[in-house]
């Protein structure tokens, strides 16, 4: 190891070994792809960085030369077909390990990456491709999406589209089994996916798509850099709202920067271990725990390709993979309390962490009986990386966040902007002189937004809290009333948009209601059409248009039909008096 990483940061620690402060620095200059990897790779060119398997059996090591050789080839594909600096690039990759190359590579470019999930439909993809003005989209072979990209493109005008990359996949954990849970004698499975020749050696033919990994592997690996500024566009994801539709947030390269609070005082990992966070690329949290913090604390991060989560085969890989830290939603270590630990070596692990939804004190305490480990608590956005946590070599409270990580001056405001006392809720917020490094640039093609947002010289989570006597903070809710539902963001103007397109619903409201197990389900509140009936079969219905429109993880688990909508004097629906009448009814998901 050679502690890269303090080439970018100044940090001071108390006599108990609690991160003080943190000031970072970086050149104009800055990569994290050339900076970071690519250094690495030339210096220590052995040093793993990452160790990859999917449920077929096929397993890979990747050192970061690797990693530079890969990305470089896959830059020097990409800009054959015209990918250029400032261009944005549609990523859906699942867990595949070309969405690394892919990442790096577009860094290279100059290119924005904008990662998405697998299980958007023609509706969430249109107002992406549109919205973003995207240039190419890379997707993987697995699954349906890239039916749902050419549905879109056929059913929607996306001019700006110009180049379609297919990556075969090799199997992501949808190979089918036989009545025994093993491949038929007859399928590709273990090494066998991708061929002889390894890495990228599965093809695949699709009529109006690129194959991606026969071009990549016949692309030179003689890569000439392109010049960067640290400031120009890097990522962008998509964030939901309670209102209109999803906000595009843009994020520079001190957004990679600004995750290496995450990895090394929050994960905790270390150059001799293994990372595990469990999560989509289609989703932030991928590269919160996948790549850039603990790339730049030289680390090694795990990756498992699978498709459904399964409690007792993550609880396998730790032994089988030595696994050290993990990171994963509360909703996950509430389904690994229901296996048996008896059956489970987990002396490996070292570290536990979480973030996404509010940890349940009942979670919290059994991982620690079970596993002698504390789960330490994080929280972020889209928008930004790690701003508050359980820092390493601090005490967490259960259920507390625990306190504004010293990257970023964060207070807990009321209203008119003043700072609340302890134990008043009010809206946490992030002071922003000399705009921080890892915070967004903007909601793009947004400036409403973004001001609404950024004023005052603070940026305006939306997320409420409230802080204790010793500066612990403790959750309290979204001021736009973003539902989280097993680690997923969900907002309910998007299901509502999608059920007023059906002709028995007249009228909606999308809440979130308590669950054992997501933390929270989806309810939508409706006034039918004339002529409608509210029976089980329309509910079931109603369900299946909203998988059928939109991704399947945001369909309403609970269906309520009523004669009006709480609202306004202004005429606004009052999603809060349907909350607080669920909860008089003491409403609960269904798990």
């Amino acid at each position: 190891m050679r502690n890269i990483n303090l080439r970018y940061v100044d940090e001071t620690y108390d006599e108990n070994g609690v991160l003080q402060t943190f000031d970072v620095h970086y050149p104009d200059n800055f990569n994290f792809a050339y900076d970071i990897v690519d250094d690495i790779a030339v210096n220590d060119p052995e040093r793993r960085a990452m160790v990859w398997c999917n449920p077929e059996g096929e397993e890979h090591v990747f050192t970061f030369a690797d990693m530079k050789r890969w990305s470089d080839k896959t830059a020097n594909y990409l800009a054959e077909h015209g990918l250029k600096k400032g261009d944005f690039v549609m990523v859906i990759l699942r867990r595949h390990y070309q969405f690394w190359f892919v990442a790096l590579a577009l860094a290279k470019l100059g290119c924005i990456i904008v990662p998405a999930t697998f299980m958007l439909k023609e509706h969430d993809l249109e107002y992406r491709l549109n919205g973003a003005s995207i240039k190419a989209v890379i997707a993987t072979s697995v699954g349906d999406i890239a039916g749902i990209v050419e549905s879109t493109m056929t059913s929607y005008d996306c001019p700006t589209v110009e180049k379609f990359f297919l990556v075969n996949g090799a199997g992501g954990g949808l190979t089918p089994l036989d009545e025994n849970g093993k491949p038929p004698v007859d399928a590709l499975v273990g090494a066998r996916l991708s061929g002889p020749e390894g890495i990228c050696a599965a093809p695949v033919e699709r009529d109006g798509w690129l194959d991606f990994n026969t071009g990549v592997r016949e692309a030179s690996d003689e890569f000439e850099s392109v010049q960067t500024n640290v400031f120009d566009p890097m990522i962008m994801y998509f964030s939901s709202g309670t209102s209109g539709n999803p906000k595009m947030v843009l994020h520079d390269s001190t957004y990679a920067i600004g995750h290496l609070m995450t990895a090394k005082h929050w994960h905790n990992v270390r150059p001799d271990g293994i990372h595990f966070t469990i999560a989509d690329t289609g989703w932030g949290k991928a590269v919160w725990g996948k790549f850039y913090g603990q790339w730049m604390m030289e680390a090694c991060v795990f990756t498992y390709d699978f498709d459904r989560f399964n409690a007792a085969e993550i609880l396998g890989m730790i032994k089988r993979y030595n696994i050290t830290t993990l990171c994963c939603p509360p909703t996950m270590y509430r389904l690994m309390m229901q296996e048996d630990f008896s059956q489970f070596d987990l002396s490996s692990l070292e570290y536990s962490t979480t973030a996404g939804e509010a940890l349940n004190p009942d979670v919290f305490n059994f991982w620690k009986e079970t596993t002698g480990l504390t789960i330490f608590e994080g929280f972020g956005q889209t928008e930004t990386p790690l701003t508050i946590g359980n820092l390493t070599n601090t005490t967490p409270r259960p259920g507390s966040m625990g306190r504004p990580v010293p990257l970023f001056t964060t207070e807990i405001q009321r209203d008119d902007g003043t700072r609340c006392d302890p134990g008043q809720t009010g809206e946490i917020c992030i002071k922003m002189e000399g705009h921080p490094a890892g915070i967004m640039m903007e909601y793009y093609r947004n400036p409403e937004k973004t001001d609404e947002a950024i004023y005052d010289g603070w940026y305006h989570t939306g997320d409420t809290a409230w802080c204790d006597e010793d500066g612990y903070f403790w959750y309290v809710g979204r001021n736009d009333d973003v539902i989280k539902s097993s680690g997923y963001r969900i907002g309910p103007f998007e299901i509502e948009s999608v059920l007023l397109e059906h002709e028995a619903v007249r009228e909606c409201a999308v809440t979130g209601v308590p669950d054992p197990v997501r933390g929270k389900a989806v309810k939508a509140t409706i006034v039918l059409a004339d002529g409608f009936k509210g029976t089980d079969d329309l509910t079931r219905e109603l369900q299946r248009w909203v998988k059928k429109q939109t991704a399947p993880y945001k369909y309403p688990r609970i269906i309520d039909y009523v004669n009006e909508l709480p609202r306004t004097v202004n005429g606004k629906i009052r999603r809060v008096a349907i909350r607080d009448e669920d909860a008089k009814k003491n409403i609960d998901g269904l798990v």
